[in-house]
């Protein structure tokens, strides 16, 4: 089934997630109509490559060609049209950009799939997912119509007082014009009464309108302190879980509705302040109360506005490489990154040419870093007008690139006692504007960054990254790695499997995570509570290993990524057993019944082991020489199972891998897998490559170690070592060490 046909069948609230991937940048409507098509295509390659985007968007464009002449409906070609149009208009200058588009949705989509595979979500996601925070949700919505509507009909009691202090107004006019013999008058009398009476009515209509206004004031007040910040802030804790591979990020929109409706209440009541006091020079009298409450109700809404349109200056991108869009927060020097801020205020009273400028480590204390950057490129850019999201004012930048200051020796900063890629950095982003008289001073800032000057630091800058926006959510806490906190293990295990979600398409079920756990904590993997520390998960060597256990993760994650998705996606491989676990698997098996799993010794390989049982009953294993990224660029690892063969002792060749465990055949776990796609390189004779191991038989029960040789090889060079099988080919009995 195909990737789009497993989305349409989601529950609704995982379709809502699917819909928010979806905009003018990428339309639904082309990822329906060529659902097959995209999907067999290497978007995450063309990332990267610009000649190969290209090819692919032309190709796109005639993919939509033909899906629009054959559309029978004249709307939908009308639309289809317009579509194309708009992806070329957007595109043909910046196809890599097109295929990063495409990229991201198809795996969010595979990120999504996989959360309904998993066996139960983990503490976090559930967290973000709760039936309370919807609750909460319907609870804000239900406080903002409230408000609206109260100011709503403030409005109309201003205007009613309007219109009584009108009549007053003009009776007082009347009364005043005529002659003054008549004003002792029964008459005279009669019209000052009414005048007294329109007057305590104007009076009491004044005080019960600014006592409504004081009541719709203190519930903003409220509604702002109790709610809409917590939101916000529950967003932005939401947008760090996402940043690290968690449940994609939503509910932006929903709070730019809340901001904006609420700053519309209140500059709807600063609207009525003023009328008041346009009033009060028409008509005033002893003891009036809008002289006496104004003041203070007007610095109230200006304070509030204010701390309103200030909080609402977010980070809507955080800072990341187009290269690496799975890895954000990590910048390296002389690479292009990308970030963007929002305005969740949207009002016509904002100035349009709003500038916003960006600083890197601005005010950072002296000492507290061993490196200092600058933005090489420019760093101040206008807001504009974002049609797609219901007209917020927002700023990309597209073409930021930080560069190491050096010192007049010509030397770069000092090493400090952390390293480069647990020093942390921020980048701030500063703009200034005036709306209604009120001057607003907007400044926010991004989550902390890790900055390298080589990809070789990736993965301790992605480890960094993960373990911060796991445990804290202060935002610029740039001294977080002089003192790390420890992490649970149930913590950073959910992480570990949202790793496996987004780089891999699916995440890690119980089973593989207490392996992880085992070899990780030992003894202690079957505590959740146990604590974890930063050294122990990133820095310290795994016991009598070269490496740490996160550079050992991070290299299976990449070899996945690159070499195995189609067999890991499709649950075959078992993944971090171990030696004792993989024998106790396989010893009471068929012959020939193997398992996948990954090396322990090696970083980023993947081995194979199968069971043999001998005449006289023993149990023996085999386990080949791990497959690394170099061997697998050969030959994709499906046919290696499938072409795999072994000479024992002079032997016929043969393949001795017959059941993936348990007892599924080898074919029909993998056929489908199989590139089987003869050669076309006329007029030669097809060849292919065949990975070969030489196994001699020994006395010793330790299981057994086959060298495969890389690359693998084709049928012409077995039959030439064949004939010198026993100086050519190597034979390997040592200890049982993948």
């Amino acid at each position: 089934m195909s990737q789009w046909k497993q989305v349409q069948q989601l529950e609704m609230r995982l379709l809502e997630q699917v819909d928010y991937l979806y905009d003018d940048n990428f339309p639904m409507d082309i990822r329906q109509g060529l659902a097959g098509w995209i999907e067999s295509q290497d978007w995450d390659s063309a990332v990267n490559d610009e000649s190969m985007a290209s090819v692919l968007f032309t190709n796109l464009q005639t993919q939509l060609e033909k899906v629009r002449l054959q559309e029978q409906n004249f709307l939908q070609r009308h639309n289809m049209k317009i579509i194309q149009q708009q992806l070329q208009r957007k595109y043909t200058t910046n196809p890599t950009g097109m295929a990063r588009v495409i990229s991201t949705c198809l795996r969010e989509e595979r990120r999504i799939l996989a959360t309904t595979c998993t066996q139960e979500q983990g503490a976090l996601e559930q967290s973000l997912q709760n039936s309370v925070a919807f609750e909460r949700q319907k609870n804000m919505d239900n406080r903002v119509s409230i408000i609206r509507n109260s100011v709503q009909l403030m409005d109309q009691a201003v205007k009613n007082i309007e219109d009584m202090q009108d009549d007053f107004d003009f009776c007082y006019k009347t009364l005043q014009s005529r002659e003054s013999a008549d004003r002792t008058s029964e008459m005279i009398k009669q019209g000052i009464t009414r005048l007294q009476e329109m007057l305590n009515r104007l009076d009491f209509k004044r005080k019960e309108i600014l006592s409504k206004m004081d009541v719709v004031i203190k519930e903003i007040d409220d509604l702002m302190t109790s709610q809409l910040q917590p939101e916000l802030q529950d967003w932005k804790r939401r947008q760090q879980i996402a940043a690290i591979g968690g449940p994609l990020l939503t509910g932006l929109e929903q709070l730019q509705s809340w901001f904006t409706l609420t700053a519309q209440s209140l500059f709807q009541i600063k609207r009525q302040l003023d009328k008041l006091g346009e009033l009060v020079v028409k008509v005033t009298y002893e003891s009036d109360p809008i002289p006496l409450q104004k003041p203070q109700m007007e610095e109230r809404v200006k304070y509030l506005i204010y701390h309103l349109i200030k909080s609402s200056f977010v980070v809507e991108k955080q800072p990341c490489m187009p290269t690496h869009p799975q890895k954000p927060l990590i910048i390296k020097t002389g690479v292009q990154f990308t970030t963007k801020v929002r305005l969740l205020v949207k009002l016509p009273e904002v100035d349009y040419q709003l500038k916003v400028k960006t600083t890197f480590d601005k005010d950072l204390p002296a000492g507290r870093v061993s490196r200092q950057f600058f933005i090489l490129t420019n760093n101040t850019k206008v807001m504009d007008i974002e049609d797609y999201s219901n007209g917020c004012l927002s700023v990309e930048f597209r073409h930021l690139q930080l560069k190491e200051k050096k010192y007049s020796n010509g030397t770069k900063g000092n090493e400090g006692l952390l390293s480069v890629t647990e020093e942390l950095h921020s980048l701030s982003f500063e703009a200034c504007f005036t709306v209604q008289g009120l001057a607003v001073d907007l400044e926010t800032c991004s989550l902390p960054l890790v900055v390298i000057s080589n990809v070789s630091q990736l993965p301790g800058g992605w480890a960094s990254v993960m373990w911060y926006n796991l445990l804290t959510d202060e935002p610029r806490n740039l001294g977080f790695f002089g003192n790390p906190p420890r992490a649970s293990w149930s913590q950073l295990s959910e992480v570990l499997s949202w790793q496996f979600s987004t780089f891999a398409g699916r995440g890690l079920n119980k089973e593989q995570l207490d392996m992880l756990g085992e070899k990780l904590l030992g003894q202690h993997a079957s505590c959740g509570d146990y604590q974890v520390s930063w050294s122990k998960f990133a820095k310290e060597n795994i016991p009598g290993k070269p490496f740490s256990f996160w550079m050992w993760l991070d290299s299976i994650l990449e070899l996945i990524k690159k070499h195995l998705l189609p067999v890991w996606n499709e649950n075959f491989i078992m993944g971090f057993v171990s030696k004792e676990m993989e024998r106790a698997l396989l010893k009471d098996r068929e012959p020939g019944t193997f398992l996948l799993r990954f090396s322990e010794s090696h970083l980023g390989g993947i081995t194979f082991t199968w069971v043999e049982h001998s005449d006289s009953g023993d149990v023996k294993f085999n386990s080949v020489e791990p497959y690394t990224k170099n061997r697998l660029s050969a030959l994709p690892f499906a046919d290696i199972i499938r072409d795999y063969k072994v000479i024992s002792n002079g032997g016929v060749p043969e393949n001795p891998l017959k059941f993936l465990y348990p007892d599924i055949p080898k074919d029909e776990a993998f056929g489908r897998l199989y590139n089987s796609q003869p050669s076309k390189v006329y007029p030669y004779i097809p060849s292919t490559l065949i990975p070969i191991s030489e196994l001699r038989s020994d006395a010793s029960s330790t299981p057994r170690s086959c060298p495969s040789p890389e690359p693998p090889m084709t049928p012409g060079e077995f039959d030439m070592l064949s004939e010198h099988l026993c100086f050519d080919i190597d034979t390997m009995s040592s200890s049982y060490s993948e």
